[in-house]
């Protein structure tokens, strides 16, 4: 089942953002509109989730 909402102008802070289903719900809820507040222990994977939502035209912190 697809469905599309519209996230512009929100912000969304994701736990346990570098790995699984939180970077997963990052990256989603970015494409959505959203910018994503990243936050987890492992902050080298969290720079590479940056860097991936931001290479996507995301705004990601």
């Amino acid at each position: 089942m697809a469905y599309s909402i519209d996230l512009s102008g929100r912000v969304a802070f994701i736990t346990g953002a570098s790995g699984g289903l939180g970077a997963q719900f990052a990256r989603t809820l970015s494409r959505a509109g959203a910018a994503v507040v990243l936050a987890s222990r492992r902050v080298e994977k969290l720079k590479e989730l940056r860097a991936q939502i931001e290479g996507e035209g995301g705004d990601a912190m």
